[in-house]
């Protein structure tokens, strides 16, 4: 019957073949090695430093702070309520620029921080977060919301490889 029908032979000679390329390294690459709980710890309280420094620096700072704490590569992007604000770091820098010529004062607090370690060098991030911004003229509005981003550990140092604000209306 199945020299009669050869195209009843295809699913298990498929699933064969599948078989056969994980079992030769063709198939999908093997999964990272877990951490260790302590690793975890480690990059998830080193996350949350970071992420603190940030707020200090950015209310010290300003808007510029934001160049030290943005990845300026290809891969960095932003976007806030739902709309990308900057597509890499270059754009990321240049908006920093224009940002801190118009609001050269904001003071950030994140609060509810969570981290979460993905890699050891990869986190996941998220924060409720107030951010009162004040433009040249003493004028000032008062921003919350939720913040959501990627932290990247590069060259010994947390920098944001992503980052998403949304606003409360």
């Amino acid at each position: 019957m199945v020299a009669s029908q050869p195209w009843r032979a295809l699913p298990a000679l498929a699933a064969l073949g599948l078989a056969a390329c994980g079992a030769h390294g063709g198939g999908a690459p093997a999964a990272p090695p877990a951490m260790t709980p302590e690793a975890r710890r480690a990059v998830e309280d080193g996350v949350r430093a970071f992420m603190a420094d940030v707020a200090t620096a950015v209310t010290a700072e300003g808007p510029s702070a934001w160049r030290h704490e943005f990845a300026n590569r290809p891969e960095f992007f932003m976007a806030s309520d739902g709309e990308l604000v900057f597509a890499d770091g270059a754009a990321a820098a240049k908006g920093i620029n224009a940002l801190a010529e118009n609001l050269p004062k904001i003071s950030l607090t994140f609060t509810e921080l969570r981290a979460d370690a993905l890699t050891p060098q990869l986190a996941a991030v998220g924060a409720a977060y107030s951010e009162v911004q004040e433009d040249g003229k003493g004028l000032s509005h008062t921003d919350r919301g939720y913040f959501t981003g990627t932290a990247e550990l590069s060259a010994g140092h947390w920098q944001l490889r992503n980052a998403h604000w949304s606003s409360h209306p």
